[in-house]
């Protein structure tokens, strides 16, 4: 099982690789990283993940219905 460090990094990796122009729900995330082998068992779970991330300054959460995501740091 991953650390939750080690996890964060492996979705920060697959997303830089993708590279999504626009922003994205917590959703469309999820089936990003399932396409790309990473299992996350929520769209719950990624947006906990995210909104922790958005603390540190490397995601901006834009406050819609639904919430959308973008990557501020380059991933």
């Amino acid at each position: 099982m991953r650390s939750h460090r080690e996890e964060r990094e492996h979705v920060r990796e697959v997303l830089a690789e993708v590279d999504p122009d626009e922003p994205l729900t917590a959703s469309e995330i999820r089936d990003v990283l399932a396409e790309h082998g990473v299992d996350i068992e929520s769209s719950h779970r990624v947006a906990t993940m995210l909104g922790r991330w958005a603390e540190d300054g490397g995601v901006d959460v834009i406050r819609e219905q639904p919430y959308r995501y973008r990557f501020s740091d380059g991933t």
